[in-house]
């Protein structure tokens, strides 16, 4: 049982401060993505595959404005109130979601280390290519834990967003997560993730602008 680093989360304001924010630190421009209806949330996408993160993708997220409230709280704690007055000086890393072809069973060793991360639900977004359809585990209350240094869990089933997302010129290079209790990595069996004191999230990306380094502390 072991999982992998699916995708970064970067939260924004709105779509297009966190398009503008890729362009001026990344060097490169995210892909539309589209809209995620049961959360009344919207993305866009940056692939940012390496040989140590085969399919990893880059998320740009953001409130939808155009939504109606979702009848749960959204997930990634974007409902915060703190967290979106942050979001409006800038966006920032926010959180790592992991993906398993074994959620359940992952989730289930985590609630033998006492950790609850929320039932799997599923879920579905259109695009051009057809539609994606996933399963995601999530906390009712949309809390992440740790700091966000615990991933979210995803099970995807058939496409996967990087099946069709054009090169970047940018690539994962290493993930640091702190705070986490040394139990939670054999649950979670993630690979090529270090652990390491201080930000719940460290990543480092080779970009047209040359190594960038993005915290969660930042």
């Amino acid at each position: 049982m072991s999982a992998q680093v699916d995708h970064l989360v970067i939260a924004a304001h709105t779509l297009e401060q966190g398009a503008q924010w890729c362009e001026r630190v990344l060097g490169a421009t995210p892909t539309p993505g589209g809209k995620h209806v049961a959360m009344g949330t919207h993305n866009r996408l940056l692939a940012i595959a390496s040989a140590a993160y085969p399919q990893a993708y880059l998320e740009i997220i953001a409130i939808d404005p155009d939504a109606p409230p979702p009848s749960r709280a959204r997930w990634f704690g974007l409902d915060d109130a703190a967290l979106q007055a942050r979001l409006r000086e800038g966006p920032r890393l926010l959180h790592v979601v992991a993906r398993t072809n074994r959620l359940d069973a992952t989730l289930s060793a985590l609630a033998v280390q006492g950790i609850d991360a929320g039932p799997a639900v599923a879920a579905e977004r259109a695009s051009p290519n057809g539609m994606f359809r996933w399963r995601i585990a999530g906390r009712a209350d949309g809390q992440l834990l740790f700091g966000g240094a615990l991933p979210t869990l995803i099970e995807w089933q058939g496409m996967h967003p990087t099946d069709h997302l054009p090169q970047s010129g940018v690539a994962l290079q290493s993930l640091t997560l702190g705070g986490l209790p040394a139990t939670v990595a054999p649950a979670l069996a993630l690979q090529d993730v270090g652990q390491a004191p201080g930000a719940a999230l460290r990543a480092v990306l080779d970009t047209p602008r040359g190594p960038v380094e993005l915290s969660s502390d930042d």
